[in-house]
């Protein structure tokens, strides 16, 4: 092919992959098959390796990855990324929002309220259209650039096809690993021996700081974006940011609402505190924010977090159940992992029925008998863990559980290394799981 002739066609494939991308994941809407959407992708990175000059760098063969990062730079934030100041009683909400109409007085104030998403932080940079940066929130001022790995996120928009668009401009966000994607590593994971990730949010965090970005878009992490920030913006308030950054092609939530009172803020958390459970991901709070750009310059900030915002977090769901069995897991290391069975109990939305007891030490720490009624709790975690034990409805004459001294897969003597919280089946060569 002339090299003419390969500008043209690597410029319509893009074209065209970059339409139906945003169809699927902006609108919903499948234009062509999987089968069909490969076959030009896989055309396009042909092209792109045989006349690599007519690569661009909002080209969709970046969703795919391959760039190898060794070592993960330090970029200075152009706006710090600050923390928001946490609480758990809406009695504090209510003391807020006095701090703010009081600071602000003779003035209608107008919150914003959002689902705080339990994944990882981001800062994306995008110059005239382009993507062309993304830093982790590292301690707020600086951060890594993991700009290779973010690029294979499918729902970011690589370049911006929208009239009067800032020449520089920021998106914050927070990636995530959706539940069903986590539950399939899990599961795979399990297959081979490999213990399961502990949760979501840890899980994209290390997907992230991986070296191999053809590795991380296997892992199809997404991200919600909730913030714009630019220099000399014409947006006045974070909703109408929210509706432009929507109406620029990110994945932005339609969980948001607008509140005008304190009444109607405790209505939303009270409504999200089970609702939640049936989103895609994580969820661990609510995010209420002032909703004027210039009331929140008005009310400013402390050293560590703006006074115009808070985050109010969900307690973490706990249960009480009977434990009924303990099985014993053989993992591919020959790690062996204690798992509780329980009676039946819902929890968090979903019905428990095993968790996590980690090893021999938390056993004995929990004073575990048969038989106990236990406690259970999912907090931030997807796999729930058993935190603790009710002894005034402990059955009589119960025994402490003394952990198993051999294999339950090929009978070997089982080995504890010293230091280590594990036992071991030192049989790598004949343990059926172990070769499995």
């Amino acid at each position: 092919m002339l090299p003419e002739t390969a500008s043209q066609r690597i410029k319509e494939l893009s074209d065209k992959i970059n339409y139906y991308n945003d169809q699927y994941y902006q609108h919903d809407t499948s234009v062509i098959s999987d089968y069909e959407f490969d076959m030009l992708l896989e055309e396009l990175i042909k092209l792109e390796k045989e006349f690599p000059q007519f690569r661009t760098p909002d080209s969709p063969t970046q969703r795919v990855g391959g760039t190898i990062t060794k070592v993960f730079q330090t970029v200075e934030h152009k706006y710090p990324m600050l923390s928001l100041s946490n609480t758990y009683s809406e009695q504090e909400i209510a003391e807020f929002d006095t701090r703010v109409r009081k600071a602000l007085p003779e003035v209608k104030v107008e919150y914003v309220c959002e689902l705080k998403y339990d994944g990882v932080a981001i800062s994306v940079v995008y110059e005239n259209g382009i993507l062309t940066r993304a830093v982790t929130r590292g301690d707020g001022i600086r951060g890594d650039d993991v700009t290779n790995n973010v690029k294979t996120i499918k729902t970011l928009p690589l370049k911006i096809n929208a009239p009067d668009i800032p020449a520089y401009f920021e998106v914050r966000g927070e990636v995530f690993l959706p539940l069903d994607v986590f539950e399939k590593i899990n599961k795979e994971r399990e297959d081979i021996g490999e213990p399961p990730l502990a949760n979501p949010r840890n899980a994209a965090s290390g997907t992230l700081k991986m070296q191999d970005s053809s590795i991380v878009a296997r892992r199809k992490l997404d991200c919600y974006i909730y913030s714009l920030l630019c220099d000399n913006s014409p947006i006045q308030n974070h909703c109408d940011a929210l509706q432009l950054l929507k109406k620029w092609g990110f994945n932005v939530p339609t969980s948001y609402i607008k509140a005008h009172s304190l009444a109607e803020i405790n209505e939303y958390i009270k409504h999200w505190e089970l609702e939640r459970f049936k989103l895609p991901l994580g969820t661990d709070g609510i995010v209420i924010k002032v909703n004027s750009y210039k009331q929140q310059d008005m009310l400013g900030m402390t050293a560590k977090s703006p006074r115009w915002a808070i985050a109010y977090k969900y307690k973490a769901e706990s249960a009480s159940t009977i434990l009924e069995s303990i099985e014993y897991q053989v993992g591919r290391t020959g790690a062996i992992t204690p798992v509780a069975n329980l009676k039946p109990v819902q929890l968090a939305g979903t019905r428990v029925k095993r968790a996590s007891l980690h090893n021999a030490n938390e056993i004995q720490r929990l004073d575990l008998r048969l038989g106990d009624t236990v406690f259970v709790e999912k907090g931030g975690e997807i796999i729930p863990k058993v935190t603790g034990v009710d002894l005034s409805k402990r059955p009589p004459h119960t025994e402490p559980i003394k952990f198993i001294d051999r294999c339950p897969e090929c009978g070997s003597m089982l080995i504890r290394k010293e230091g280590e919280a594990n036992h071991y089946c030192p049989n790598e060569k004949g343990c059926p799981v172990q070769i499995k």
